[in-house]
């Protein structure tokens, strides 16, 4: 069943400014809720930290690359962001996006730019209003246009969205035969990552106004999770690294906690000790940022983000 959302719909505004919590959701969920869907599929990153009541994540796949990319103008083809002429015009609709890249790139300008993929690869190939345009590299593969990423913007170019390059399946939270058919798609690595991450998010009350960013990493059972927030124009910035280990093995958890939800996830064939170790991280992290200012940078970032 294809459907359009509020987000699919006003594209002459800035994501940042048209207030709405669950942009690319509320219709889905709005189908779930009358029982006319069973499963809805979102972008992670689309999908608010706190669910409406009765709702669940009950899938979240594998990870597709997480980093954001550039795409050029194709008189640009060949060259980076810190190779394009100065006062060139980069396209983006993320804040957070554009707060690093600006403190990054002082040279360059950034403008938003909305719409769905084609419409903004059209933008950008056919008139000359941008020199490149940033996107998430895991649309640009799933649509099959990889060959159209110019450069991949590193961590210490530009860390990404929470949730960013990972599907969720959202679910009714009571109805168990479709939760338990769906968390066949749950990949361990990717839900203990975005746990952490979503928690960070939460904690900090940040969203889609707001520029706050991670980096994720899980080697040899230890999580290292890098937050951070910006100001609009990225002069003032918080960033902290912290870890932790997310190496539990599994234990049968039947019993009334078999649904327990970790920042609006449900995932049993996740050891429960390991998504607790990961939202326990990402509430840290981002305590230790609000305690060094983070809430300040975030509400002057909320004020002025209309002027923007």
């Amino acid at each position: 069943v294809a459907m359009s959302t509020t987000g699919d719909k006003i594209l002459d505004t800035a994501l940042s400014k048209i207030g709405e919590k669950s942009l690319f959701t509320k219709e889905l969920e709005n189908a779930l809720e009358r029982n006319e869907v069973d499963l809805v599929v979102h972008s992670l990153k689309d999908l608010p930290t706190s669910l409406p009541p009765g709702f669940t994540i009950g899938a979240i796949c594998k990870r597709e690359n997480p980093l954001d990319a550039v795409v050029f103008h194709p008189k640009n083809c060949g060259k980076t962001l810190g190779l394009l002429p100065e006062k060139s015009v980069i396209g983006t609709s993320s804040l957070r996006r554009a707060a690093q890249l600006k403190k990054k790139f002082p040279q360059l300008e950034f403008r938003d730019i909305r719409g769905n993929l084609n419409t903004r690869l059209k933008k950008l190939d056919e008139k000359e209003d941008f020199s490149a345009i940033i996107l998430a590299a895991a649309g640009l593969k799933r649509m099959g246009w990889e060959n159209r990423i110019g450069q991949l913007l590193g961590p210490e170019d530009c860390l990404y969205a929470v949730g960013q390059g990972a599907l969720a399946v959202e679910v009714r939270a009571k109805d168990q035969e479709i939760l338990n058919m769906v968390s066949a798609l749950h990949d361990a690595d990717t839900v203990l990552c975005c746990i952490a991450e979503r928690a960070f998010m939460k904690r900090l009350e940040g969203g889609c106004s707001v520029p706050v960013a991670v980096n994720t990493l899980l080697k040899d059972g230890q999580m290292y999770l890098t937050g951070a927030v910006y100001s609009l124009d990225g002069s003032d910035s918080l960033k902290e690294t912290m870890q932790t280990s997310v190496s539990y093995p599994h234990q049968n958890e039947d019993g009334p906690n078999d649904d327990v939800q970790h920042v609006g996830i449900t995932a049993k064939n996740v050891p429960g000790q390991a998504q607790e170790a990961a939202e326990n991280l990402g509430v840290e992290l981002a305590s230790l940022l609000l305690s060094k200012g983070a809430k300040h940078i975030l509400s002057v970032a909320r004020q002025l983000k209309d002027t923007y």
